[in-house]
């Protein structure tokens, strides 16, 4: 087995590539991991965690890769790896949003390199979008330009994490709202007047909203919610129950939530804007850009995932219950 440690310096408030290289190296010593057997890489630039995630996985042989950094980093060192069978990624949280560990975990189980090395892979989905692979949530409307937004705040000391989220939301109601849109999904039609919509693989995106609670990124199924349209006041208590999951009750939307709700299990779904008003904000891992028209498709089983120990066993325990 193979450790290639992928550090992203522009992550976060601030670099902190120093302090996770100290802790990588002190983890791999106590793991007795040889030192032929493991190295530790900075990236330079946009794209570059999936550059030298492909470089190593291309090389063949186990080997697992930790992307340390935020959301957009994982999904880089995640495509990078897309195709090389003996290929696992892990997740080192290091950036604002690290979105896609809550589905799992917290924040401290995934900063726990002595665990993270005596974890293990497990089969995830992935979902195939207009705006590449993503593994949590593809979404477009209010929340994608929140994400935007979100941006601008997340190198200020004061604001970073969910605030600059908050702080983005806040911004963006503040604005025009709405857009008609049109959903294709699994052959049905549905065309409504819609403030944000998130097709999820995972449950949590944004900094924190949970959009999706039941969702599972191992079941062959992608999780579609959108929220219509409503006035400004409306909306804040809207954010507030999509935020905590709270317009859920079990499996569905719950009661007299459901005019503001929408909710479709799918497998794949394409998303036009029929308005005419011109591109409209997605977002795929953070990662945001405007389009015109959004697609996006579920990839069973696409790649494989380390949980740490301790996080691997509660998953296994969880999945075994909703199978039954």
């Amino acid at each position: 087995m193979r450790y290639v440690f992928l550090l992203n310096p522009a992550a976060g408030r601030q670099d902190s590539t120093k302090e996770l290289e100290a802790a990588a190296r002190a983890a791999l010593a106590r793991a007795g991991v040889p030192a032929g057997q493991w190295s530790i890489r900075r990236t330079a630039y946009k794209g570059h965690a999936r550059e030298l995630a492909r470089a190593a996985a291309a090389a063949g042989g186990e080997i697992t890769l930790f992307a340390a950094g935020g959301d957009g980093t994982f999904n880089e060192v995640l495509t990078g790896a897309k195709g090389c069978p003996g290929a696992a990624v892990g997740c080192i949280p290091a950036g604002s949003g690290n979105d896609f560990l809550r589905t799992f975990g917290t924040k401290a189980d995934f900063l726990d390199l002595d665990a993270q090395l005596a974890g293990r892979p497990v089969t995830i989905d992935l979902m195939d979008t207009t705006l590449g692979l993503s593994a949590a949530v593809c979404a477009a409307g209010l929340d994608a330009q929140v994400a935007n937004g979100a941006a601008a705040f997340r190198h200020n000391p004061l604001f970073h994490g969910e605030a600059a989220y908050l702080l983005s939301a806040l911004r963006q109601i503040c604005g025009p709202l709405g857009r008609r849109f049109r959903f294709e999904a699994d052959g049905q039609v549905l065309e409504e007047d819609v403030l944000l919509c998130a097709v999820c693989n995972t449950r949590d995106y944004g900094g924190g909203f949970r959009a999706a609670p039941n969702a599972r990124p191992d079941d062959g199924w992608l999780d579609l919610v959108a929220v219509r349209r409503a006035g400004r006041l409306k909306i804040l208590s809207l954010l507030g129950c999509y935020k905590q999951g709270r317009h859920f009750d079990g499996d569905a939307i719950a009661p007299g939530l459901d005019r503001w709700f929408i909710h479709r299990r799918v497998r794949q779904v394409k998303i036009t804007f029929p308005d005419g008003r011109g591109p409209v904000i997605a977002t795929a891992d953070g990662e945001c850009a405007p389009v015109e028209k959004l697609s996006v498709r579920v990839l069973p089983g696409a790649a494989r995932v380390v949980l740490p120990a301790g996080v691997r066993g509660q998953w296994a325990e969880a999945a075994a219950s909703a199978a039954k």
